[in-house]
C-alpha cells in the first residue's frame, strides 16, 4: 500500500510560507510582513553602552561598585580563548552554562519531590528562581549582574538524581565525599571553560563551603537559600503536607505567608543591609526569620518520614546502579568498545555517569540493568 497523504491545513500553509522572512529595507530580511520596528542604526554607531565588548567594559568599570567584579578580554579560564567581540566573558559563561547538557537536566531532577506535580518545582526551576532573585539583588548593589548570574544558573549542575540524598548516596565512592557544589564546578560544568571567579561561586554557594572569594557569588549563596525555604514550602502547602498557618511565628511578622511577599521582603533585606554596610548581608530580623522557616522546612517538609523513605529508596538504587557500572564500564554508552578500564577508572566513570542521571532515567536503568521491580524505586510524592 502507498503512504497516504493527508491534505495540507491552511494554518500550515500559511506557516511555511514565513520560512525566509520579508524583505526589509537596505536589503535586511525582516521577520515579519508588516515589520516596523526601527533602533535608529542608520543614525550613526550604537551607544557604547549597547557596543562591542571592549566599550562596554570601560563604561562598567566606572559604573560598578568597588568591590564589584570587572569583566576584562576573554577572562581566566584554564585553556587561553580569544575574547568575544560582543559578550563580556561572564555572558560567555551564563550562555555556555544554559545551553549545556547539565542544565538541560536539571530538568528531570528532583527538587523536593522526585516525580514532582507539573506545577512543582524541579531543580532547573529552582536554578532559574534563584537567578531571578540573585540578579534583582546584584544590580542595585552595582554588581557585575552576568556573573551573578552564570553562578546562579549554574549552582546546582552537579546534583545528582533523587536531590540531596544523591550525595549520601554518591559519598563512598567519592574521596573526600560527593559534594554536589565541587562536583558541578569541577566535573560536570568543566568542559565549558568557564571563568575562574565563574566556577568559584559554583563551588562555593553552599553556607558549609568556604567563601566565594566575589560577592557576585555571596549574592547567588543568600539567593540560593531565600529561593528555595520560600518554594519549597510553598510547594508542600500544595501538596497537603504544611498550610500556611503553620509558619513560625517570626516568620508570618517579617515576611508574611506567601512566597510573593516572602521574596519581597528578604530581597529588600538584602539590598537593603548591603548598601547600608558594605557588604553582602541581611539585617537580624530577616536573618533570624529566614534561619526559622528553613528550620521548619526541614523539620516538616524535608526531614517528615516519606522524605526519609524515599531517600532510603534514593541511596540504595544510585549504589546499586554504580555498582554496576564499575563492574561494568562498558555498559556507559560513552565506553562502549573501549580498551579496558582500571578499576579507578572504572569507579570514577560510574560515579560520572550516574550522577548526571536525571530522575527517571536512573529507574528506568535500575529496571533495565538490575531487574528492580517497580515497587523498590523511589515512589515520587508520597502524602
Amino acid at each position: 500500500m502507498g503512504v497516504v497523504s493527508e491534505p495540507v491545513s491552511e494554518r500550515a500553509r500559511r506557516w511555511a510560507a514565513t520560512m525566509g522572512g520579508y524583505a526589509g529595507p537596505d536589503g535586511a530580511t525582516v521577520a515579519h510582513g508588516d515589520s516596523r520596528a526601527v533602533i535608529g542604526a542608520r543614525l550613526g554607531p550604537a551607544p557604547a553602552l549597547f557596543g562591542p565588548r571592549e566599550e562596554r567594559e570601560g563604561l562598567m568599570d566606572e559604573a560598578l561598585a568597588p568591590g564589584a567584579t570587572r569583566s576584562s578580554g576573554a577572562g581566566r579560564r584554564a585553556w587561553a580563548e580569544e575574547p568575544d567581540y560582543w559578550r563580556t566573558c561572564f555572558e560567555r559563561d551564563r550562555d555556555r552554562i544554559l545551553h549545556s547538557s547539565a542544565f538541560r537536566r536539571l530538568a528531570g531532577k528532583t527538587q523536593v519531590f522526585i516525580f514532582p506535580e507539573d506545577h512543582m518545582r524541579t531543580r532547573l526551576t529552582h536554578a532559574l528562581e534563584v537567578a531571578q532573585v540573585a540578579t534583582g539583588v546584584a544590580r542595585p548593589l552595582g554588581l557585575n549582574v552576568a556573573l551573578t548570574e552564570a553562578i546562579a544558573l549554574g549552582h546546582d549542575c552537579g546534583h545528582g538524581p533523587g536531590g540531596h540524598a544523591s550525595e549520601e548516596a554518591l559519598d563512598p565512592f567519592v574521596e573526600g565525599g560527593f559534594d554536589h557544589a565541587v562536583w558541578g564546578a569541577d566535573v560536570a560544568l568543566a568542559s565549558l571553560n568557564l571563568c575562574e571567579e565563574t566556577l568559584d561561586g559554583i563551588r562555593n554557594h553552599s553556607w558549609s563551603r568556604p567563601a566565594p572569594s566575589t560577592p557576585e557569588g555571596e549574592v547567588v549563596s543568600w539567593a540560593d537559600r531565600v529561593a528555595y525555604v520560600c518554594h519549597d514550602f510553598e510547594d508542600a502547602v500544595s501538596a497537603g503536607i504544611v498550610t500556611e498557618d503553620d509558619l513560625p511565628r517570626v516568620v508570618k511578622e517579617s515576611c508574611g505567608r506567601r512566597r510573593g511577599a516572602q521574596l519581597g521582603a528578604f530581597i529588600n533585606a538584602l539590598i537593603d543591609t548591603s548598601r547600608a554596610s558594605g557588604v553582602v548581608g541581611m539585617d537580624p530580623e530577616h536573618a533570624e526569620a529566614l534561619a526559622a522557616f528553613r528550620s521548619f522546612d526541614y523539620e516538616a517538609i524535608y526531614l517528615r518520614p516519606a522524605s526519609q523513605r524515599q531517600a532510603q529508596a534514593v541511596v540504595a538504587m544510585l549504589r546499586a546502579l554504580v555498582e554496576h557500572y564499575r563492574a561494568h564500564p562498558e555498559r556507559i554508552p560513552d565506553l562502549a568498545g573501549a580498551a579496558p578500564l582500571d578499576e579507578a577508572t572504572a569507579l570514577s566513570a560510574a560515579v560520572g555517569y550516574v550522577a548526571g542521571m536525571t530522575d527517571r532515567f536512573a529507574c528506568r536503568r535500575a529496571m533495565d540493568e538490575l531487574g528492580w521491580p517497580e515497587e523498590r524505586l523511589p515512589s515520587g510524592l508520597d502524602r
